[in-house]
């Protein structure tokens, strides 16, 4: 049985449009130094994040999706400020975030949250499940010892796990549990905001299933807004509201997630969808071979970055990098196909 078919399909809301912007990530760069020669002078930049800018809306799910290497992990952590960024700004609720100091970022830690990809990566093995629970607790609040247990106990049975799991150690339990044990620890705080950087893409199929329909529950009834990362397709298409596709550090279409799945626009997102197994054999699509390899992010190519892969590329992608275009409904596209350019 496949994914789509063990999941159950989520509502999302009808008045998204409506909804109050929780986290907006404006003109976002992030370059990492390239460091050469016997003095280690920077002589070039890893450019992961170049000029990105998102809205995340209260409650919802925005999906984000690309190949390895397409810099969305990065943003992910340049807006949960793990890295700090190069330029742009990150506001949660209004306030700049992107310049403050770790003792000025304690209060908004609270509020913001990260489930890894790797549970036992993220966990530490040397500390009991209790603890790693009630660590964030401890840290953050002057919770008395009792009602630290008290909030274990009712995360992990929110989480579909047992009281006594508390007192055992992350290599006792399956890489599915381990990743039910990370979301709980995530909940300690009440936060509003969890990035879910692939949270499932380690997992068998019959677990990512279960972990998804739990995620999308958590959401309700704690009214969580989410930025799931991801490069399964079929996976951002039953947890998101929207979808952002990435690609070599760039936003390269943003909608609303049904438009995105029935009608792509660009050619780099017309090309994910192509490769993503239908059940349906009405719905298939041709496949879309793209050739070359994916370029390097420390040293793209000018114009537009797909360009060297994109079977509809002209003369205006090499010299002129295309802005994202308002396509109406909210569908954006950063293509010269749709800009006016393309003759």
């Amino acid at each position: 049985m496949t994914l789509e078919q063990q999941l159950s399909e989520q509502p999302t809301s009808k008045e998204n449009d409506e909804k109050e912007v929780l986290v907006q990530a404006n003109h976002i760069k992030k370059y990492f130094p390239i460091k050469g020669g016997i003095l280690k002078r920077t002589v070039g930049h890893v450019k992961a994040v170049d000029d990105v800018s998102v809205e995340i809306k209260k409650g919802e799910t925005f999906g984000l999706v690309g190949e390895s290497g397409s810099g969305k992990s990065t943003l992910g952590r340049v807006i949960l400020r793990l890295l700090q960024p190069t330029e742009g700004e990150i506001l949660f609720e209004g306030s700049d975030i992107s310049l403050l100091s770790n003792r000025e970022l304690r209060n908004y830690r609270k509020n913001m949250q990260i489930v890894f990809q790797d549970p036992f990566a993220s966990l530490n093995t040397k500390m009991s499940v209790g603890e790693l629970i009630e660590e964030p607790l401890l840290v953050q609040t002057s919770a008395t010892r009792s009602e630290r247990k008290e909030k274990c106990i009712e995360l992990l049975e929110k989480v579909g796990m047992r009281a006594s799991d508390r007192m055992k150690y992350p290599h006792e339990f399956s890489g599915g549990q381990r990743q039910r044990i990370s979301i709980a620890r995530a909940l300690a705080l009440n936060p509003k905001f969890i990035i879910c950087d692939e949270p499932v893409s380690a997992l068998d199929v019959s677990i990512q299933a279960q972990v998804l329909n739990l995620m999308a529950d958590l959401q309700e009834e704690f009214n969580l807004t989410y930025l799931f990362i991801a490069h399964d397709l079929s996976v951002v298409k039953h947890i998101s509201d929207r979808v952002a596709v990435m690609y070599l550090g760039r936003i390269a279409e943003v909608a609303p997630k049904k438009a995105i799945y029935d009608n792509p626009l660009h050619p780099y997102t017309q090309a994910l969808l192509s490769s993503v197994p239908q059940t349906d054999v009405h719905r298939r699509r041709e496949k879309i071979h793209l050739s070359g390899d994916f370029p390097s992010p420390s040293d793209p190519p000018s114009g537009c970055g797909f360009r060297t892969r994109c079977p509809l590329a002209h003369d205006m992608c090499i010299v002129e990098r295309p802005e994202l275009t308002d396509m109406g409904d909210g569908h954006y596209v950063a293509c010269h196909l749709y800009d006016g350019t393309h003759t």
